[in-house]
């Protein structure tokens, strides 16, 4: 299929889904299944446990915003939403295991309240944007740093435009870009040698086809330093609520500077507080489909570091390990497509019972 297929495809695609969404009437999907479907395992009860789980918003309404809360009731909406699958951004991200405040599967599946049936959930950006470091130079006083950047679903190409951003301590630099009809770009981007440590490489994209079909991906690398540590090597990193909570994992912890990143705007963070081994940030709302990227660079003794946490906390995967399963079991896998903070995801929902 050409290039310019799949990106007609997409745009018709999401089209027709949120179309279809809209003529949905919460209501009746979500009053009658627990007990007329409670003892069928069939494909049509495992569409209508999915439809629950991202029509309703669950008991409290409110619950992705209650750090120390867990649902009575499963529920991923966002509780004033007048639209369809329109997720919560809190929701989603206390189903990322690296939030401070996530949930288990165990309370999950308690929540669900579906004894006999297992589940896994996973979100993620409709296509796929990966970076690689293809050359650097140094010329004057600054070294140039050569990208190219892909954007594909499933190995075939969408066209999209870029926003990138390079931080480096206290130094940021940033450029557009896009990908061609073939899924591919590069971009040049300068650090001043005047600096030294880790840097990171943050790109975000949004389809040609329909701007509010994003992606996001990010690249660590030394600048005239050794190469970087893990993300998460030193902070762990939790938004939730508009709040960021950074905690240290090393007493010697110092922060230089903390930044937001979407496609349209980049900023620095608010302190909101400040303990002994955490901080906590205040998050803007923006009315931009496009996830938010936070940056905090720093030291830890002589050690730079930069590290970074999106806002949905997504992609995710939680639940059962369907790959794992024993012979008997019906699985049935289903996908939709989702709001979340005005851009456009997949949500693909596995679902088991015994056959």
């Amino acid at each position: 299929m050409p290039a310019s297929s799949i990106d007609t495809f997409f745009a018709c695609l999401v089209m027709v889904t949120l179309a279809l969404s809209a003529m949905v009437v919460t209501s009746r999907l979500i009053a009658p299944y627990l007990n007329d479907l409670g003892h069928r395992e069939d494909d049509e009860r495992f569409q209508r446990l999915a439809s629950h789980l991202l029509l309703s918003a669950g008991t409290p309404s409110n619950w992705g915003q209650l750090k120390s809360t867990s649902p009575s009731s499963l529920g991923l909406t966002r509780a004033d939403s007048s639209l369809p699958y329109e997720l919560d951004m809190d929701k989603v991200s206390r189903l990322n295991s690296q939030n401070a405040y996530s949930l288990s599967y165990q309370t999950l599946w308690e929540s669900f309240g579906i004894e006999d049936v297992a589940f896994q959930i996973e979100i993620k950006p409709l296509y796929e944007l990966s970076i690689a470091l293809i050359s650097n130079q140094t010329q004057g006083n600054e070294t140039i740093y050569q990208f190219e950047v892909e954007t594909k679903k499933s190995g075939m190409p969408v066209s999209a435009d870029l926003t990138g951003y390079v931080v480096v301590k206290n130094f940021v630099n940033n450029v557009t870009s896009s990908t061609t009809s073939e899924g591919v770009g590069s971009f040049s981007i300068g650090i001043p040698n005047s600096i030294n440590g880790t840097a990171l490489m943050v790109v975000l994209a949004k389809a040609k086809a329909n701007p509010y079909m994003v992606s996001f991906n990010t690249y660590a690398f030394g600048h005239q330093s050794p190469s970087p540590l893990p993300n998460r090597t030193y902070l762990w990193l939790s938004p939730l609520d508009y709040v960021l909570n950074a905690s240290f994992n090393y007493p010697s912890i110092e922060i230089l500077r903390a930044d937001v990143f979407t496609f349209n705007y980049n900023f620095s963070l608010t302190t909101k507080a400040q303990g002994n081994q955490t901080v906590e940030y205040n998050i803007t709302r923006l009315l931009d489909s496009s996830p938010m990227i936070m940056v905090l660079t720093g030291l830890n003794g002589s050690s730079s570091f930069a590290e970074w946490v999106p806002y949905p906390q997504l992609p995710i995967k939680t639940g059962v390990d369907f790959s794992q399963s024993i012979g008997g079991a019906k699985i049935v896998s289903q996908s939709h497509i989702v709001t979340i903070n005005f851009a456009l995801y997949e949500v693909v929902t596995k679902w088991g019972g015994q056959s």
